[in-house]
């Protein structure tokens, strides 16, 4: 244990004697951590930083709407409204599954304005 270490732990342990680490938000609940041992080291800053931006790729949110389509279409009584929802889902599955068969790596140029944009706005 480093000098840095050990005043650290003799920090923590002096504040809760003094009872100023109790009744903190989550106390006796699991961390809730990200999982991310799947990306790659060197991406997974850059992941963060995106995902704490509130930017989400453009294949994640076709992927969030047609989860809200099939949740509308199981649980809509109008049939216009059923129709259109039917159509929008074939042309999400259809641009989804395009994209995965392909490869489609290349970044939508709406979706690089995004991310300039949350960027430069925090």
């Amino acid at each position: 244990m480093t000098t840095f270490e050990r005043m650290a732990e003799q920090r923590i342990a002096e504040a809760i004697e003094r009872g100023e680490l109790s009744d903190l938000p989550g106390a006796g609940k699991p961390l809730a951590l990200d999982d991310d041992a799947l990306i790659p080291e060197e991406l997974r800053l850059a992941y963060r930083v995106l995902k704490n931006a509130g930017c989400v790729p453009p294949e994640i949110e076709r992927l969030n709407e047609i989860r809200s389509l099939r949740h509308l279409l199981a649980n809509v009584d109008d049939e216009a409204a059923r129709r259109r929802a039917l159509l929008r889902l074939n042309l999400l599955m259809a641009q989804t599954s395009a994209g995965r068969r392909h490869g489609d790596l290349r970044i939508e140029q709406g979706y690089c304005e995004k991310i300039a944009e949350r960027l430069g706005s925090s």
